[in-house]
C-alpha cells in the first residue's frame, strides 16, 4: 500500500538570514573632537644680520572641532566593508608665540629682531576612501585616507630692539620699534591618513571613534614683499561621532 502513496512535492528551503547587520548604504552623521596641530615657519633675515641667517618659528596650534560627514559603504561579504566618505569641520585651532629671530652687535649697540606670530586653522575638509574588517557583525575596524583641504591663516608683527652696551653691560632702557602686522590666509591642499572603529548599536545607527593625520605641506606667505615666510602645517585629530544609515536590512547569506 505504501507504494501507492504520492511523492511529497519538493519545497526550496528559505534563505538563511544572518541576524547581524547590513553595512551597505548611504549614511550621514555628526562628529566632534580635539586636534593638536603644528606650524613650522622659516624665513631669511637680511642685513645687518649675518648673510644666510634663517629665523625659525614653531607653534602648537590646538583646539576643539566639530562637523558632519556623509558617505557610502559596500559590504563585500561577511568580513569586509569598503566605502567613501567626505566631511567638513569647523575648528577653534589657534597658535600664538613671541620669538627672538636673531641678534647682532654693531659696536656698542645690540640689535635684536623678534616677532609676534600666530596661526589660525578655522576649517578643513577631507575626501577619503575607507576599508575595514568586521570583527563581528556590528563592529568595524577600518583604515582611511585621501585628500585634505583647509584654510591656514598666518600673521606676523615684527619688532626691532636697540640696546646700548658698555662691554657686556646694558646701559639704559632698550628702544623698540614695532612694525605693521601683516596677515595672509590661504586655502591649502594636502593629504590625510588615519584609522578608526565603528560600532552599530541598531540596524540604522552607529557610533565611531577616529584618528586622522592631516598634512597640508609648505606654503610661502607674503611672497614678493621681501618678508617671505615658508609655513608648514600638519595636524593630529581625534574625534568621535555617530552615523545614521538610510538603508539597512538583514544580511542574506548566499550559498
Amino acid at each position: 500500500m505504501a507504494a501507492d502513496l504520492a511523492a511529497k512535492p519538493y519545497v526550496k528551503a528559505p534563505p538563511i538570514v544572518d541576524p547581524g547587520y547590513n553595512w551597505t548604504g548611504f549614511y550621514a552623521g555628526l562628529n566632534g573632537g580635539y586636534s593638536w596641530g603644528r606650524t613650522n615657519a622659516s624665513a631669511s633675515i637680511g642685513s645687518p644680520f649675518p648673510a644666510g641667517s634663517i629665523a625659525t618659528v614653531k607653534q602648537n596650534v590646538d583646539g576643539g572641532l566639530g562637523g558632519l560627514q556623509v558617505g557610502y559603504n559596500w559590504q563585500v561579504d561577511r568580513k569586509w566593508v569598503v566605502g567613501v566618505e567626505a566631511d567638513i569641520q569647523g575648528t577653534g585651532e589657534r597658535g600664538r608665540s613671541n620669538d627672538v629671530l636673531g641678534t647682532v652687535r654693531i659696536g656698542r649697540f645690540g640689535l635684536t629682531a623678534s616677532s609676534a606670530t600666530g596661526t589660525d586653522f578655522p576649517w578643513f575638509a577631507t575626501f577619503r576612501g575607507r576599508g575595514g574588517f568586521l570583527v563581528d557583525p556590528s563592529l568595524l575596524l577600518y583604515a582611511t585616507g585621501g585628500l585634505a583641504v583647509g584654510e591656514v591663516k598666518f600673521f606676523n608683527t615684527p619688532t626691532l630692539t636697540l640696546q646700548l652696551f658698555d662691554g657686556n653691560t646694558p646701559i639704559g632702557a632698550p628702544i623698540s620699534a614695532t612694525g605693521t602686522t601683516v596677515s595672509e590666509s590661504n586655502t591649502r591642499v594636502g593629504w590625510t591618513l588615519g584609522a578608526g572603529l565603528e560600532k552599530k548599536f541598531a540596524p540604522n545607527w552607529s557610533a565611531k571613534l577616529e584618528y586622522l593625520y592631516v598634512d597640508l605641506g609648505t606654503k610661502t606667505y607674503f611672497s614678493g614683499t621681501g618678508n617671505d615666510i615658508d609655513v608648514r602645517f600638519r595636524d593630529h585629530i581625534l574625534r568621535a561621532g555617530f552615523n545614521y544609515q538610510f538603508t539597512a536590512g538583514p544580511v542574506v547569506a548566499k550559498y
